[in-house]
């Protein structure tokens, strides 16, 4: 008996190390919140949980990935939204396609070539339903409106928060935990284990292409297609990687720390990435369980290159709640959240 509350008294001391070290300064519980870029920002209703939102380049349009976490089953206000941020009125719902039970996530909009030479325009789409995580790939109208062209899903597709597509049926994704929604993918997020990975499905099936990370989530490609940005929550960081168009095998190049919870990543026009993401996760989690209690927001502009970054928009949660995603376009930023119903757009110069 006496060895085994040695042998248990370690292991306590061994998880009290690993949550002063790693998850504690991770937390940015201390990070201290200023307000920037927040003049003249509008509130958009979309539907509750507007944790993804992308930008046509193309049309100007909004996509928003709206997801109702707090109803704790599918929710009718689950879907996928448009709007144009140039006069941001009339918000609609696009997603009429789709599975009966819909839970989306993360998003990714895609234009390129098909087979035979056409411009084809693809939305990627997380979604969790009950029956398991899998990756929608819809068909985008002029309009914006979705026609659902198929449904992936791979044992490599674990645990799927973002999702960014390379080809018309091309993607790769984040795993944020190995185990997943349970009791261990939990207890790993809580000791920051650096089991999160990325996945490359290439048409026909997926397999893991890089690994190591601590909460695994925001996912995006450059222009050029050659390089790939991933962004680990818990792990404060945003890693950059070389990528072989031909296999999809990645070679990582440099990882640049960020002073947040790292969430979504967007591109703007520019070539640099916008990152949103949470100030305070011990904040995020009070505000997940009281939608009365504030959690900061962040979204910060990053060098690929030089990892030369600043914040662009910053707020106590008065505004918008643990901000998720932080989209740029023609003057514009729009920012979503993981649980508000709304999209903040604010006047960004650049």
């Amino acid at each position: 008996m006496r060895y085994w509350l040695i042998g248990l008294g370690l292991i306590a001391a061994l998880i009290a190390a690993r949550v002063a070290y790693i998850v504690i300064p991770a937390s940015g519980a201390l990070t201290p919140v200023s307000e920037i870029g927040t003049e003249d920002c509008q509130r958009v209703p979309v539907a509750p949980g507007t944790e993804d939102v992308t930008i046509d380049p193309v049309t100007g349009l909004a996509f928003v990935s709206a997801q109702d976490r707090r109803a704790g089953a599918m929710a009718q206000t689950n879907g996928i939204y448009v709007f144009d941020p140039a006069g941001p009125g009339r918000v609609r719902r696009v997603s009429n396609d789709t599975p009966a039970d819909f839970r989306p996530h993360g998003i990714s909009l895609w234009r390129g070539e098909g087979a035979e030479g056409s411009e084809l325009a693809r939305l990627f789409v997380i979604s969790h339903p009950a029956s398991g995580s899998q990756v929608l790939i819809f068909d985008i109208a002029d309009d914006g409106s979705l026609t659902h062209l198929e449904t992936v899903t791979d044992p490599a597709i674990r645990s799927p928060n973002d999702v960014v597509g390379v080809g018309p049926r091309q993607f790769y994704i984040t795993n944020d935990t190995y185990f997943g929604d349970m009791p261990m993918g939990y207890l790993e997020a809580f000791l920051g284990l650096p089991l999160g990975s990325v996945a490359y499905f290439n048409g026909e099936t997926a397999r893991i292409v890089a690994d190591g990370f601590i909460y695994t989530n925001g996912i995006n490609v450059n222009a050029a297609g050659d390089r790939l940005y991933v962004a680990a929550f818990l792990g404060r960081e945003v890693r950059i990687f070389e990528r072989n168009a031909s296999d999809g095998a990645l070679r990582r190049l440099a990882s640049h720390r960020m002073p947040m919870g790292a969430d979504n990543i967007e591109i703007g026009p520019d070539g640099a990435l916008y990152v949103g993401g949470g100030v305070d996760v011990f904040a995020f989690l009070a505000h997940a369980e009281d939608p009365d209690a504030l959690a900061p927001s962040i979204v910060m502009r990053l060098d690929p290159e030089t990892g030369e970054r600043r914040t662009v928009f910053m707020n106590d949660g008065s505004l918008i709640n643990s901000a998720s995603v932080g989209a740029v376009h023609d003057g514009r930023l729009a920012v979503g959240a993981v649980f508000d119903g709304h999209v903040l757009l604010c006047p960004y110069a650049g």
